[in-house]
């Protein structure tokens, strides 16, 4: 019997997604599963739909996630480390996901490591469009074209429509 795909649904800015997408793939094939990567957006999600805050605006789990975030990479044996950015977003990288997916599923999931390894290894930016293609460009991806992907209203309504799925 064919099992079905792990769902991992995943956004950029979050420091747990990033800790996650470093386990995902190694988890899933110890159970003999695939993984479908699925970008949301934690702004839309989370905090628009369910009414939240975000953890960092939080009394006391903004503290807790200062200190666990790091504890979990270090059990994780993963590198990780606090940007320190403000008012990022992940709607380019998320757009430029999207498109990669649709034409190489793999590609699309070595683009996701690199973007988190950017923000969360490096403190690097992930919102800049600039940036998104910078990073795709060194996997051999037509920077351009990306570029055109990631403003175009066909890249707006396919992440639009990820996030409408994640949320039904």
């Amino acid at each position: 019997m064919n099992k079905p795909p792990i769902e991992f649904y995943f956004d950029f800015v979050s420091p747990y997604g990033y800790l996650g997408s470093t386990q995902i793939d190694a988890l899933a094939e110890r159970h003999g599963r695939e993984v479908d990567w699925k970008p949301v957006l934690i702004g839309v999600t989370v905090l628009r739909i369910m009414g939240m805050k975000p953890l960092t605006e939080t009394p006391l789990k903004k503290d807790y996630l200062r200190h666990d975030a790091p504890r979990m990479a270090q059990l994780l044996g993963v590198p990780f480390r606090y940007h320190g950015r403000k008012g990022g977003n992940s709607l380019a990288a998320s757009r430029a996901y999207l498109w990669l997916k649709e034409r190489d599923p793999a590609l699309a999931k070595r683009f996701a490591r690199a973007i988190y390894a950017r923000l969360w290894v490096e403190s690097e930016d992930i919102t800049e469009a600039g940036s998104v293609a910078a990073v795709a460009a060194t996997l051999g991806v037509d920077r351009d074209k990306l570029l055109q992907e990631v403003e175009s209203d066909r890249g707006k309504q396919r992440l639009k429509d990820a996030v409408d799925q994640a949320v039904a």
